[in-house]
């Protein structure tokens, strides 16, 4: 299916107001660098957009096989978004197994461009396929372009010092320039990367500019399309100066500006752990802002040297997905008894033990308000996208310090690799909490309390402010170990009345829709973007369904039962078997909350969310 055309004709130009592209190929394929060139180039022209990277967990996994599979698929838009798509109108398959996997999520009549070079029969073998899916008749409910990318970057690099694996290596990026040729993206800042990437091999970013346009010039050459694509930047978003960043890199930055706000230099202890392993890899850059880093040789160890460096009067930050927060959970519960500040990042991933690494789940919730010995209670908050990211860093760190007490702070799998525009905060109007050490020993007692029952901050060595601090309970105002039974129970509520005046900083989330009706839908975490794009859409349509978003999950905001009341249901769609659910039912045990549960290691889609509202409102 090609369009011919006069000589020196130029293809229609057709404007689009969103489109949802999902590059499949394998690990080796290169296909995350070409999803993240697309993302930032088109972040650069000025769409909105939304990513969700998919890779396997095994660092090479068996070529050409299903498990192999890598994908990225980015949603780009003239107007504002909130998910990276349900469904891709273009599906780029490198071989068989990236097509057979991926095909039933393409749109009804989306086009696929495959690339035939990888449609051997060996090929065929190793996606576990009897016979050709370009050929068998399967494929004829969508648009199928058939490109031999292999040979087209042989063509391309003939000349090239490279040896015939490093030039098919190149081929992602023919791949990404015919992208950008069919949705009319400029190839620049593609060019520039491969500069400063491979600033020491010249042959090398020779080889993958010279792909690039090759693959962009094929789309004019070989009228493999009927037209070409423009998607218009977004004029929707708020004024400023934008960037596209991800969930892990958000986080980073949020907590160094979180340190700065609080006028401390922070610590970083932390074990790599995916999909946590990127934040140690970026705050180790950023020495000159006050940060050291310390990769322990274990989750414990690393939990401890940061606990260890709040003590000191350092921000005490340590970073790991669920497995680790178990592994933490010992000095968690220490960092809670002698009230010191530390902020704790779990960027969950699919469990339980190992589960599915590089997978999506909200299933550490629970684990993280109650999964520690005796009455521990630490708060929870939750960011929602990649930007959120920054304002929920800046948040855990305000809490930890003004409160003496351990954060913990949820992201994502899905935030952590997912990316979109970010506007740069001004830097002035960012929160202040500078921390006073206390320096005067006139009546000093290092467990005294002020009236929101927070202790004093004091730096080690600070003369006449010397005492004690360890796991064993203490005696209320002095810190002196105690095992008299009233005290004990009395320094279990005061910690307890601590963290629950927390509340009293936080706002009550904002409802969008009707304030009253049939139904609530509540979410958290990446949640967000499906429950308000879904819930936009079916606004859109005249249904009167309301939605809330909790970015503090522990404690709870002020305020919710109120609202709650309005409401004759309230659902709750979260990727666990319904942990949140159970929370709010305990807390407001008044209220009808409806779990949806999904654990799939999948993000919840608008579609999802339309379907489930739908289904509720029916009955």
């Amino acid at each position: 299916m090609t369009q011919t055309k006069e000589p020196g004709a130029e293809l229609p130009l057709q404007q689009q107001e969103e489109v949802v592209i999902r590059f499949a190929g394998d690990s080796g394929d290169g296909m995350q660098i070409t999803g993240n060139q697309f993302t930032n180039t088109s972040a650069l022209v000025g769409n909105d957009l939304a990513t969700l990277p998919d890779f396997p967990a095994e660092i090479r996994a068996p070529a050409g096989t299903r498990p192999g599979v890598s994908g990225f698929q980015i949603h780009f838009s003239s107007s504002d978004i909130h998910t990276p798509g349900d469904a891709p109108d273009v599906l780029v398959a490198m071989n068989p197994a990236a097509l057979v996997v991926n095909v039933m999520d393409l749109k009804p009549s989306g086009t696929i461009i495959a690339n035939t070079g990888n449609f051997k029969a060996g090929d065929l073998r190793k996606a576990k396929l009897d016979v050709n899916p370009l050929e068998d008749g399967s494929l004829d409910g969508f648009r199928v372009i058939q490109i031999d990318i292999n040979a087209r970057v042989a063509e391309a690099l003939k000349d090239s010092p490279l040896s015939t694996k490093d030039v098919q290596r190149c081929k992602n990026f023919y791949t990404l320039g015919l992208m950008y040729w069919l949705y009319s993206r400029p190839l620049e800042a593609t060019l520039k990367w491969l500069e400063a990437k491979f600033k020491n091999k010249p042959d090398l970013i020779e080889a993958n500019q010279k792909a690039l346009q090759a693959g962009y010039n094929a789309g004019d050459i070989h009228e493999m399309f009927q037209g070409r694509y423009e998607v218009p930047r977004c004029e929707m978003l708020p004024s400023g100066t934008y960037r596209n960043i991800m969930g892990n890199q958000a986080l980073g930055l949020g907590l160094v500006a979180g340190a700065r706000c609080a006028d401390l230099d922070m610590f970083l202890g932390a074990y790599p752990i995916t999909p946590a392993s990127d934040l140690l890899h970026q705050l180790a850059a950023y020495k000159n802002h006050g940060v050291i880093t310390f990769q322990a040789e274990d989750e414990i160890a690393a939990c401890c040297a940061a606990l260890g460096a709040s003590f000191t009067g350092h921000l005490g930050v340590t970073s790991t997905s669920g497995p680790g927060i178990a592994l933490k959970a010992e000095t968690i519960g220490l960092a809670i008894s002698v009230e010191l500040p530390l902020v704790i990042i779990d960027v969950q991933r699919a469990g339980p033990s190992t589960g599915m690494p590089t997978k999506v789940e909200q299933t550490d919730l629970l684990q993280c308000i109650f999964g520690r010995n005796g009455e521990a209670p630490a708060p929870v908050i939750a960011c929602a996208t990649p930007s959120d990211a920054f304002e929920c860093a800046i948040e855990a760190c305000r809490i930890a310090v003004e409160y003496m007490t351990p954060v913990f702070l949820l992201s994502d799998n899905y935030i952590a690799n997912g990316s979109e525009p970010w506007r740069l905060p001004d830097l002035d109007k960012l929160p202040k909490f500078k921390v006073e050490f206390e320096t005067n020993p006139e009546g000093f007692l290092p467990f005294s309390r002020d009236e929101r029952h927070v202790r004093p901050w004091v730096r080690p060595g600070t003369p006449g402010l010397e005492h004690r601090i360890g796991g064993l309970e203490k005696e209320n105002g002095t810190g002196n170990v105690s095992y008299d039974a009233d005290n004990h129970e009395l320094m279990c509520k005061l910690r307890l009345e601590k963290v629950m005046g927390i509340r009293d900083t936080i706002p009550t989330p904002v409802v969008q829709g009707p304030e009253s009706g049939d139904l609530l839908v509540i979410g958290w975490g990446s949640a967000k973007g499906a429950i308000q794009s879904g819930t936009d859409a079916l606004r859109a349509k005249g249904v009167k369904v309301a939605n809330t978003h909790l970015r503090h999950l522990w404690p709870l905001p002020h305020g919710l039962a109120e609202m709650f009341s309005r409401y004759k249901a309230v659902l709750v769609p979260e990727m666990n078997m319904g942990q949140l659910w159970r929370v709010l039912r305990s807390e407001y045990p008044e209220t009808n909350f409806l779990s949806y549960a999904k654990v799939q290691g999948k993000p919840f889609t608008q579609s999802d969310i339309v379907a489930r509202i739908e289904s509720i409102l029916e009955q």
